[in-house]
């Protein structure tokens, strides 16, 4: 099986107007271990210094939780990992009356409700729904991946990280949160259960595609579990913002109901004081003894 290899490095960096404590942070940012998927390194270090716990959350997402309580004016978040990912199998191509069945639906009921994405259905949202409808569930996946971007524009700025579907639908552009929760209310819409999954993408400068290093953002597509003839459902990748569906240059961290229960970082501190933040993501190709993570 062919696969690609990232050494990848998440750096997130805060400066305090004046000293904080009791700045406590809940992490999403170990990639998941997948069938397609393996992580070979990962670590995080962080200063000031602080005793770092892991654990799963109810979505068998990878947490990272520290806490500082001494007063400090700067924090330093620095992650690490490398992974090897691997091109999916095609989607199984069970048909629509497979999604009633009680083994379908029971398991993943969390995944089916629609009110965790804050979607009032419209005339403009139904009309979205109706025309996502393919032949077979795995049909309508693919479908979803040309419908949402040929409907809406991709423009960082037009939205932010609270918005709704409603706002997608009336501004006509967003980004890939947005269109990742329209996806979901979409496909639950139509009986499939959908996740919301949070990761990062790898897309080489436009102006040197063949580099071999890039700076890029976390990023977020779904995932629908599509229903097999034979054999269990299995989860498929959509990446509606890349037109595509999820493949070996996708890095996933994990997956929730919608955005709020996977957000990379999640901080408190207290203290009065006004901070300012700076992030980057930097993914490297490398093979099995190529650039270090």
């Amino acid at each position: 099986m062919d696969r690609m290899r990232f050494a990848i490095r998440y750096e997130t960096a805060y400066r305090y107007e004046e000293p904080v404590t009791d700045n406590l942070n809940v992490l999403h940012v170990t990639p998941a271990a997948t069938p397609t998927q393996e992580v070979e390194d990962f670590r995080v270090s962080v200063d000031p210094e602080a005793r770092i716990y892991r654990h799963t959350d109810y979505f068998g997402t990878q947490v990272v939780e520290f806490g500082i309580t001494r007063p400090h004016e700067h924090l330093t978040i620095d992650v690490r990992a490398r992974v090897a990912t691997a091109e999916p199998p095609e989607p199984p191509a069970g048909g629509w009356e497979l999604l009633a069945r009680p083994g379908y639906r029971a398991p993943v009921a969390e995944y089916l409700l629609e009110a965790p994405i804050d979607a009032k259905w419209s005339v403009t949202l139904a009309e979205l729904r109706d025309t996502a409808r393919g032949a077979t569930p795995a049909d309508t996946a693919r479908v979803l991946c040309e419908l949402i971007p040929e409907r809406f524009e991709y423009r960082p700025g037009v939205t932010y990280v609270g918005s709704t579907v409603e706002d997608l639908l009336e501004g006509g552009a967003g980004v890939c949160q947005d269109f990742a929760h329209l996806g979901l209310a979409l496909l639950r819409g139509l009986g499939i259960a959908a996740r919301y999954v949070s990761g990062y993408f790898y897309a080489p400068p436009p102006d040197d595609p063949s580099a071999a290093s890039a700076e890029v953002q976390t990023h977020a597509w779904l995932e629908a579990l599509l229903p097999a003839e034979e054999g269990e459902p299995r989860w498929i990748g959509l990446d509606p913002t890349n037109r595509r569906m999820a493949g070996a240059e996708h890095v996933k961290i994990g997956h929730g109901r919608r955005y709020d229960d996977i957000p990379p970082i999640k901080g408190v501190y207290r203290g009065g004081s006004g901070s300012e933040m700076e992030s980057t993501v930097r993914m490297t190709r490398a093979d099995a003894d190529g650039v270090p993570a």
